[in-house]
C-alpha cells in the first residue's frame, strides 16, 4: 500500500463528546469528497477512500475530547465543486463556517480550499490544487 499511496500520514484520529453527532456528521461531510466508512466500531468509525485515514472517536482514556488551538485537518477534494459541496454539506449537518469556498492565494495560486467548525469545535478544512494554475513546484 505505501508504494501506492503519495500520502505522508497513516491517519488522524480527533475525539468527540457526542459519538452519533460526530458520525452522523462526517458521513454527511465526507461523502462530496468521495470518502465512505471504512471500519466500524462500538466507539470509533474510520473513513477514507481506499483505507482508514480520518478516524472519529471517543477518547480511549476515558476523559472529555477538547479541540486544539492551533490545529486542523484537511482533506483533500477532486475539484472546486467538491470543495463548495464539503462546505454546504458541512453547514447543513450543523458546522460553523470558518472561512468560504474560494481561493487562497497566500497558500500559492493553484488553492482552492474553505474552513468549517465541526460541532466539537474542531477546524476542518477541505481543499482542490489546481495544478493547471501552477504554482506547485517545491523549492
Amino acid at each position: 500500500m505505501s508504494d501506492e499511496n503519495p500520502s505522508i500520514l497513516s491517519h488522524v484520529s480527533i475525539g468527540t463528546n457526542d459519538f452519533a453527532r460526530a458520525v452522523a456528521f462526517y458521513d454527511a461531510v465526507l461523502t462530496p469528497l468521495g470518502c465512505r466508512r471504512v471500519l466500524d466500531f462500538p466507539n470509533a468509525v474510520a473513513y477514507g477512500r481506499q483505507f482508514p485515514e480520518f478516524w472519529v472517536q471517543t477518547p480511549i482514556d476515558g476523559k472529555p475530547a477538547t479541540v486544539g488551538n492551533g490545529t486542523h485537518f484537511c482533506f483533500l477534494a477532486p475539484s472546486k465543486q467538491a470543495v463548495d459541496a464539503f462546505h454546504q454539506a458541512a453547514l447543513q449537518a450543523g458546522a460553523t463556517d470558518d472561512g468560504a469556498p474560494g481561493p487562497r492565494p497566500l497558500y500559492g495560486p493553484p488553492y482552492y480550499g474553505c474552513f468549517v467548525r465541526d460541532p466539537d469545535g474542531h477546524k476542518v478544512e477541505a481543499n482542490f490544487w489546481d495544478t493547471s494554475l501552477g504554482g506547485h513546484e517545491g523549492t
